[in-house]
């Protein structure tokens, strides 16, 4: 009987190492010898269609005129790019990375939602006051979509036709059918504040556009009408707090603008074109909005919460005694999210609050509403879901790349606007603020993550 021998044995010789040899290539053609890709990477390795980049672009590009809006097809966008996010987080492992090189910002948000929860859980308050973290995490997901090569200059042109488009809807509101508060499309006369809020997030947005070297000429043009439309239509709505909020994040960006390109004379021209052009603007608003901005201090030293607190300015102070008063009693689990109507109700009836704040539901100052509600925890939440991000965007506001440098510095105005905005208004009380925020926020987040991360293969 023939026997075979193998080599190494015949020799004495110890058996080779197997993981030394030369492995077998398999041959492509063959259709089980394919090479495995594992799943996760499948959306990795796969690049965006020109068609699948320009629907998604145009679908982030919708957002913020869905939050502005009260129709219920506004619900398309969000909900399809909830879908892709939620894809993107399971079957991306760029995404993922994205995720956690923008970690602290994503921190703050997920801490916000817990805060919520535990909030409700511990005053038993039922389901309602859930809104908030079901819309954090909501855009917790569609902020994934960001990290997608996304066609920004359309995302940017989007956003400053949803500005010009708001804007005429108050121009008419205001010239021709003679309200004197324009509102806007989404929230009744009430939200006059929040289209403010939005008018003028939009506007910043479009000023950085506009200061982009790179921008073309038509894109120059779109922005700046965006600028003109947004600004006046936020003046429309004669919301004092926004307007007094907006001068000092405009400024911010000329000058971050003249730090990063050297080009302080035409920022300082523009900074002094657009004051002139805005002073022009508010005295000719048949003095309304003068009287408004005059009516401020006479209501401050004529305060008495007794016997004079009738008046915008005098009914903000009032409601502030009583959030303060709020968080004194509770200074640690605060008196619940959205009890501070029914907290307020009880003041008035021992006599300590007047009676004309009755009517509100909130008492117009974010950080205040925050501690009455929240306690020392609540307020340090809000805080947080503001400086984590603000420091994050800070940090790259002057990159030498273009690409992460504008969205840091839209993520920088946005926050900056909406932290002095809540000094005079509670800016997460509406969702169509809250949503507008969360959305930009951690969206422009996960864009620099995206952009700014080393790739990892």
């Amino acid at each position: 009987m023939t026997s075979v021998t193998q080599p190494w044995i015949a020799t004495g010789a110890g058996a080779p190492d197997l993981r030394d040899a030369p492995q077998w290539q398999p041959c492509i053609d063959d259709p089980c010898a394919r090479p495995v890709v594992p799943m996760e990477d499948h959306l990795v390795q796969a690049t965006l269609k020109p068609w699948q980049a320009w629907v998604l672009s145009i679908l982030v590009a919708l957002m913020p005129l869905s939050f502005s809006i009260d129709l219920r097809l506004k619900a398309v966008p969000t909900g399809l790019l909830f879908l892709i996010g939620l894809a993107l987080l399971v079957g991306s492992a760029s995404t993922r990375r994205s995720f956690r090189a923008a970690w602290l910002p994503v921190a703050a948000a997920l801490l916000m939602t817990g805060f919520v929860i535990v909030n409700v859980l511990v005053h038993q308050l039922g389901w309602r006051p859930l809104d908030r973290p079901g819309h954090i995490l909501l855009f917790l997901a569609t902020a994934a979509c960001f990290s997608l090569p996304l066609r920004m200059r359309l995302v940017w042109a989007g956003f400053s036709l949803t500005a010009i488009a708001l804007g005429a809807a108050g121009f008419v509101q205001y010239h021709v059918l003679g309200i004197d508060r324009a509102y806007g499309l989404n929230g009744g006369a009430s939200a006059s504040i929040e289209l403010a809020t939005i008018l003028l997030g939009l506007s910043a947005v479009a000023l950085v556009q506009f200061l982009v070297p790179a921008s073309r000429r038509w894109e120059k043009v779109l922005h700046v009408v965006a600028m003109a439309f947004g600004m006046y239509g936020a003046l429309l709505t004669q919301s004092r707090g926004p307007l007094l909020a907006f001068a000092p994040i405009f400024v911010l960006l000329v000058l971050l603008h003249a730090r990063r390109t050297g080009r302080w004379r035409s920022s300082l021209l523009l900074a002094g074109a657009v004051c002139v052009v805005a002073g022009g603007a508010t005295f000719g608003m048949r003095h309304e909005m003068v009287s408004r901005f005059e009516a401020i201090a006479p209501e401050v030293t004529s305060f008495d919460h007794r016997h004079d607190a009738t008046g915008a300015v005098r009914e903000r102070l009032e409601m502030w005694r009583t959030a303060g008063r709020a968080f004194m009693a509770h200074p640690v689990a605060g008196i619940g999210i959205g009890q501070f109507a029914a907290y307020t109700h009880q003041e008035i009836v021992a006599g300590r609050s007047n009676p004309i704040i009755g009517r509100y539901n909130q008492p117009h100052n974010e950080y205040l509403e925050a501690a009455a509600s929240g306690g020392i925890p609540g307020l340090l939440v809000l805080l947080g879901v503001f400086l984590v991000p603000l420091w994050y965007f800070s940090r790259h506001v002057l990159d030498p790349d273009g690409d992460i440098a504008t969205p840091a510095s839209i993520g920088v105005a946005v926050i900056g606007l909406y932290m002095l905005c809540a000094l005079t208004d509670s800016v997460f009380y509406r969702m169509m603020t809250q949503s507008f925020y969360f959305f930009l926020v951690l969206g422009l987040a996960l864009r620099i993550g995206a952009l700014s991360r080393p790739d990892e293969g």
